[in-house]
């Protein structure tokens, strides 16, 4: 059994209090058990409003903020995952990049948010470089085959999809998942298809109020909810057999029995 947490906070704009936070929940996680740690989208650095202080705030993959969750998962012997602002060539946006770190230390895996959130009012692309489709960058934890995307990229299926496609089991959504009407059932609903339809664990971890919604979760391949948080600062923790996985599929084999591939647009 892999034992999965989804930790989710407020981040804010002081970076060195986002830290000090992800090593309390991720001590907090690994003490419960866990052997990989998901934070949400921006843990480095957040502000209500996106703006000039994001780009000012985005680091390298070699910065402070991948150098102390390397020391964090090294000392803790556990994979963690979170969303930071990533510097560009551009000097005007930033990438919002999630990073996967192992227990060694290591950066495994690295996500640029594919769609940007231009949606009930906000309009992310002007202060961020969308990612360029690549190849999915997959880890393996305990037998489980982690694949990443982030937030908003949860409202087109077929990012899961080609995930799925590529080898993967399990899913991490690091997320900054706004409040407003409905969306709250918006996520839940969103989250629990993307594990359904595509029958793999997903795990999904939100900012809390009063901007995220909270109510990270780990969802397993037949859509039921392992876990669940409120909407206070907390870690949950599932405990999932790789093998559960295989065993969905060969009673609901909507997979294989498919007729359409997910092309790059």
């Amino acid at each position: 059994m892999v034992g999965v947490a989804v930790a989710q906070f407020a981040p804010g704009p002081d970076r060195a209090h986002n830290r000090a936070v992800l090593r309390q929940l991720a001590t907090t996680a690994a003490g419960r058990g866990a052997h990989l740690v998901v934070f949400p989208e921006y843990s480095a650095f957040f502000e209500p409003k996106l703006g000039p202080s994001f780009v000012a705030a985005a680091e390298p993959l070699d910065g402070e903020f991948v150098t102390a969750l390397a020391a964090l998962a090294a000392e803790l012997s556990v994979h963690i995952v979170a969303g930071m602002l990533e510097t560009t060539a551009d000097p005007a946006r930033f990438s919002n990049t999630l990073v996967a770190i192992d227990p060694t230390g290591r950066l495994v895996a690295t996500y640029r948010k594919l769609h940007l959130y231009d949606a009930f009012g906000d309009r992310e692309s002007q202060w961020v470089l969308p990612g360029t489709v690549t190849d999915p960058e997959i880890f393996d934890v305990g037998g489980l085959r982690v694949a990443l995307q982030t937030c908003y990229d949860v409202r087109f299926p077929e990012v899961t999809r080609r995930l799925v496609d590529a080898g993967a089991t399990l899913v991490l959504v690091p997320s900054e998942w706004v409040r407003g009407p409905l969306k709250e059932h918006h996520w839940r609903t969103l989250l629990t298809a993307r594990a359904l339809e595509n029958t793999v664990f997903l795990a999904a971890a939100d900012h809390t109020p009063p901007i995220g919604v909270g109510t990270s979760l780990i969802i397993d391949p037949m859509g039921v909810a392992l876990v669940s948080l409120g909407e206070s600062a907390d870690v949950a923790v599932a405990f999932l057999a790789p093998e559960r996985v295989a065993a969905i599929r060969a009673i609901n084999p909507a997979l294989a029995l498919r007729r359409f591939a997910v092309v790059p647009r």
